[in-house]
């Protein structure tokens, strides 16, 4: 039975939404199977939405040469139908020059795609005049999401002015704040709050490795963190799930909540830094999430388009070690009992 909640209107509430990976086979082929199966996953371990064509997913599928992005996004759109009564918000990411971000913007419209994840990558030419002029031309096709990438994986600084004169643009619905920058994080929350469309952001947290901080914390201006938009929380959903749940309760003045969340934060945070290669400036990123959902049996590899993306030195081993140190941070078990279903 079709749901008659407004998925814009989930995402403004605020939600779950993890970065949807590219799933490939050994020939670097898609892997539609195992893609859909993905999508499966993320939607029953309680997800609110799926962002489609993000880093996570590979900005190489935005090359034409690929052939690929049309089918990515068309894959996980008409997956998320099966699903009508949960209202998923389908968020795509957009990369280029203006007339392709446009252009992206338009065929992700066409699938069903409800807003537009858009990242500075590709765009580095462009002045922060002209990034907000894109982003106009951007939100006459699809609301916007602006996106603070880091610097390690193709995005750049960005002032404070940038952020108000952002928010102040009437078909941004939100931000995805993902620095791994403490005081550029901070640039972001004050920007926004110079903006008269402060209340009408939805903040979005990005940093991967400041998940528990960013979803308790008050800022002066009123500025608050809703959800998550996250490359970490393309694994281990049911529990990410549960993470915003008790952010919730502990913004609402629940201590053990807030107790339960700090006991949470410094193994997530570990997590985090061996599933992403911190310690070999973000390289193995990808492939660390790959190796997570293979070993969940999600997928049968780490493959990326560019075959030079492998895990990083002494990953592999990380990965070992936080899998044994912190089993509770995983969902084992539910992607076990529902594996097969998701991959007929």
């Amino acid at each position: 039975m079709a749901s008659d909640v407004d998925p814009r209107e989930v995402f403004r509430a605020g939600t779950v939404i993890p970065a949807h990976p590219l799933a490939l086979d050994a020939r670097r082929s898609l892997d539609e199977t195992r893609q859909r199966a993905l999508t499966r996953y993320y939607l029953e371990a309680g997800a609110g939405g799926l962002a489609v064509g993000v880093h996570t997913t590979q900005f190489e599928i935005h090359e034409p040469s690929s052939g690929l992005l049309r089918p990515v996004l068309e894959l996980a759109a008409t997956t998320a139908k099966e699903y009508p009564s949960r209202s998923p918000v389908l968020v795509a990411g957009l990369c280029g020059s203006t007339r392709q971000a446009v252009a992206e913007a338009e065929l992700a419209a066409s699938l069903g795609y409800h807003l537009a994840l858009l990242a500075p990558y590709g765009a580095d030419h462009l002045t922060e005049a002209e990034l907000l002029q894109r982003t106009r031309a951007v939100g006459d096709v699809l609301p916007v999401i602006g996106f603070y990438l880091q610097p390690a994986v193709g995005g750049r600084a960005l002032s404070r002015e940038y952020w108000a004169s952002l928010a102040d643009i009437e078909t941004v619905v939100g931000i995805k704040v993902a620095p791994f920058d403490r005081y550029a994080t901070l640039e972001v929350v004050h920007g926004v709050g110079r903006s008269d469309r402060a209340t009408e952001i939805a903040m979005y947290t990005g940093n991967d490795d400041h998940i528990v901080g960013d979803l308790i914390t008050s800022y002066p201006n009123g500025v608050r963190f809703v959800g998550g938009l996250l490359g970490q929380w393309a694994v281990w959903v049911q529990n990410a799930v549960e993470i915003l749940r008790l952010a919730g309760c502990a913004r609402s003045g629940e201590d053990a909540a807030l107790r339960e969340l700090l006991g949470i934060d410094a193994a997530l945070t570990d997590a985090n830094a061996a599933i992403f290669d911190a310690r070999n400036d973000f390289r193995g990123c990808i492939p660390g999430i790959h190796e997570v959902l293979r070993r969940q049996g999600l997928l049968t590899g780490t493959w990326c388009l560019d075959e030079q993306m492998q895990l990083g030195p002494g990953q592999r081993a990380e990965i070992d070690r936080i899998w044994a140190s912190h089993p509770h941070l995983r969902d084992d078990r539910f992607v076990a009992e529902n594996l097969d279903r998701w991959l007929a």
